[in-house]
């Protein structure tokens, strides 16, 4: 899961659908959760539901993007600061582990107390719902998992394209997967197939806007947040 920093408000909001357009601009269109990008259906999702904290309806600080089926299985749900981690918080891409087939769970490099915090996100929003057996089923269109299948494949595929070129192949094809993973989506499907060529990963930490860039160091590598529980 993509970490984002949003920035301080751009200014105050008398509703909070007012602040999608700042939203978007800021962190991309991409859900904050699943990492998918949607040009038109994303919707200001509340860390903190405003039906049970309605002080934070129209904070800033509480503001991320949501996707319909992230926030359709999030929907109310009771959620706090400090009992969850949260993107926005926390370098949440080291919190999960991505592989092929469009699974994501847990990381196992977490200690007990952050992988309960780690935990409760991917269960608030349904991260890990795939139609395989043995694993949390997701509704009948839920094809988050599906789409990030193919999203691996695609970057596969690239991955062994780029093994073949050149320096000046390489030259021309990084910003061509940098704009293919901005184009398509899934950040961290992304950084997981090219984990071991910092070069690619640098410019895919650069290139998505609102990347929390203080939780990666100089070649790439996920490290802890500033202030954050991982």
């Amino acid at each position: 899961m993509r970490p984002v920093h949003r920035g301080v408000a751009p200014r105050t909001y008398a509703a909070y659908g007012t602040a999608i357009g700042d939203l978007e601009e800021r962190l991309g269109i991409f859900c904050s959760y699943c990492e998918r990008r949607l040009p038109t259906s994303l919707a200001v999702e509340h860390v903190s539901p405003k039906v049970s904290d309605p002080t934070r309806e129209l904070d800033w600080t509480n503001f991320l993007l949501g996707c319909t089926n992230c926030n359709s299985v999030k929907a109310d749900e009771v959620t706090n600061d400090e009992d969850f981690l949260w993107p926005d918080r926390d370098n949440t891409f080291r919190a999960f582990q991505y592989s092929t087939g469009g699974f994501v769970e847990v990381s196992h490099t977490l200690g007990a107390g952050v992988n309960a915090k780690a935990k409760r996100l991917m269960n608030v929003v349904g991260l890990n719902r795939h139609k395989k057996r043995g694993w949390p089923r997701p509704a009948r269109r839920d094809k988050r998992w599906k789409q990030r299948e193919a999203t691996w494949k695609l970057a596969d595929e690239w991955k062994t394209r780029l093994a073949t070129f050149s320096a000046e192949g390489r030259g021309i094809a990084m910003p061509l997967i940098r704009d293919l993973a901005l184009g398509y989506g899934f950040f961290s499907v992304w950084m997981t197939v090219f984990a071991d060529d910092p070069e690619v990963c640098q410019a895919l930490v650069l290139g998505h806007p609102g990347t929390a860039q203080d939780c990666f160091g100089a070649v790439a590598e996920a490290i802890q947040r500033p202030g954050g529980r991982v």
